[in-house]
């Protein structure tokens, strides 16, 4: 089936339509629709009528669209359903079948996809981490080539420069990028910081580990971060971090290849650190999700955050202010550093509705749908060129964020897909596990360079 190019809803829209898109913010969506039901609200983005691409079955019956992600909860649900909303103006006859599963950096997800693809029986499309992650698909051979979209919809020239090489392999591409992610980055509650005179933005880690005790001192929880099983993804975002911030934008990705050296002192600084901030945490030992870490510190249980910025989007949800309620900087130490994921989609062999899938993968890499999507995640859109007007959409810290992308020196992601494959992330998941519970930098360190003697190709 044929799927024509668009810009915005149904075609190329005239000065006066995008207008009417644009004016409705961010905040001014998620204030609503927390109101009414995240449900409810996302109609609110999808003001305008279609002349784009309907898709049905072969009797002329609604598709069905079974899609598979782990947004499940706040703003991530929210920004999810914004999307869907924007699809369905675009092909009101497909039926949008959420297969979501819960669970903080996909973990549960992955597990579950897992499963399916090895029976053989895909999702029509499912979410994914531009990088490493997805060569496991690309290998196992369950994904379709989408080098036709990309020439039909103009990616390549659309798209930016950085992710497009995440989603080509040999001369292929396997996934439309819908967003990119700020993942160094550092949330502070203001009244907290200030009554402990802990600045909401320390500028390196030893500074943050100060900024830690004074608030401890005070007796709140100077950091929100979960070290159980299903949340030590957390503690591996946390450690990317100050890894990032030892070894610095270039030696970050060095560790990544065949020699990185996992043995050097900076390395050995970065997981002394973490020790040290770990002690300071309260209770890092009960089972807190992300986004109730995010709501420790958005009510002022903690002080501090070190999370994606899929944080903003809860705080927004929550009805909190910057600057007022809360704050945000790059991680201490990685001030000059954009750590970056991505979301995407694909198109699995073997999908059941291969033309609706197709369909989503369209909206997933049109403007009307990455603006609607990244707008209420606290994302920034993948394409190469924002506009002003475009920019009047984002509030204040998505626009802060899209300078630190075109200022700063980007490096991809361990915990979100873009470094490491999945059996190099498996075997650092573990280990830090063992960590968790006997707190010795020296073991692993060990352990992460028997991972990387390992894993790195």
């Amino acid at each position: 089936m044929d799927h024509p190019s668009r810009a915005q809803c149904g075609g190329a829209a005239g000065p006066t339509q995008k207008a009417s898109r644009m004016s409705i913010s961010r905040r001014a969506f998620l204030a609503t629709a927390a109101t009414l039901g995240i449900g409810t609200g996302t109609a609110l983005l999808s003001g305008c009528a279609s002349s784009g691409t309907n898709v049905t079955g072969p009797s002329g019956s609604p598709s069905s669209l079974e899609v598979f992600s782990w947004w499940t909860e706040g703003g991530e649900k929210a920004a999810l359903n914004s999307l869907v909303s924007e699809f369905h103006v675009h092909n009101p006859h497909i039926d949008f079948v959420n297969r979501a599963v819960a669970g903080g950096a996909g973990t549960n997800a992955k597990a579950e996809l897992a499963r399916r693809l090895k029976a053989g029986d895909p999702p029509d499309t499912f979410q994914g981490q531009a990088g490493a992650m997805l060569d496991d698909y690309v290998d196992a051979g369950q994904l379709e080539d989408l080098g036709f979209l990309y020439q039909q919809q103009g990616w390549d020239r659309a798209l930016n420069s950085t992710l497009l090489q995440l989603t080509q392999r040999a001369g292929k591409h396997w996934s439309v990028p819908l967003d990119i992610h700020h993942i160094n980055v550092i949330w502070a509650n203001k009244r907290v910081c200030d009554h402990a005179k802990a600045p909401v933005a320390p500028d390196n880690v030893p500074d943050f580990v100060t900024a830690l005790h004074r608030v401890a001192a005070t007796g709140k929880n100077p950091l929100a971060i979960s070290a159980t099983a299903a949340e030590i993804w957390q503690v591996k975002h946390l450690m990317e971090c100050l890894l990032v911030a030892e070894v610095g934008p270039a030696g970050w990705p060095a560790l990544w290849k065949a020699g990185g050296d996992w043995g050097t002192q900076q390395v050995s600084t970065a997981l002394a650190a973490l020790r040290q901030i770990l002690a300071l945490a309260v209770n890092p030992t009960a089972e807190v999700s992300w986004d109730k870490a995010s709501a420790m510190v958005g009510s002022g249980e903690a002080a501090y955050q070190i999370m994606g910025d899929w944080t903003e989007a809860s705080f927004t949800l929550a009805g909190l202010l910057p600057h007022r309620d809360y704050d945000w900087a790059p991680a201490p130490g990685t001030d000059g550093t954009f750590v970056f994921a991505s979301d995407c989609f694909t198109l699995p062999k073997g999908a059941k509705d291969r033309d609706a899938a197709i369909a989503w993968l369209v909206e997933c890499g049109s403007q009307a749908g990455q603006d609607s999507f990244t707008a209420v995640k606290g994302a920034i859109p993948p394409r190469s060129v924002i506009g002003s007007t475009e920019r009047g959409l984002f509030d204040e810290y998505s626009n802060w964020s899209m300078q630190q992308w075109t200022g700063t020196q980007i490096v991809g992601s361990l915990t979100h897909g873009v470094v490491a494959r999945a059996a190099w992330n498996s075997a650092i998941d573990s280990a830090l596990l063992s960590f968790a519970a006997n707190r010795d930098p020296v073991r692993l360190q060990t352990a992460l360079q028997a991972a990387a003697k390992q894993y790195a190709a």
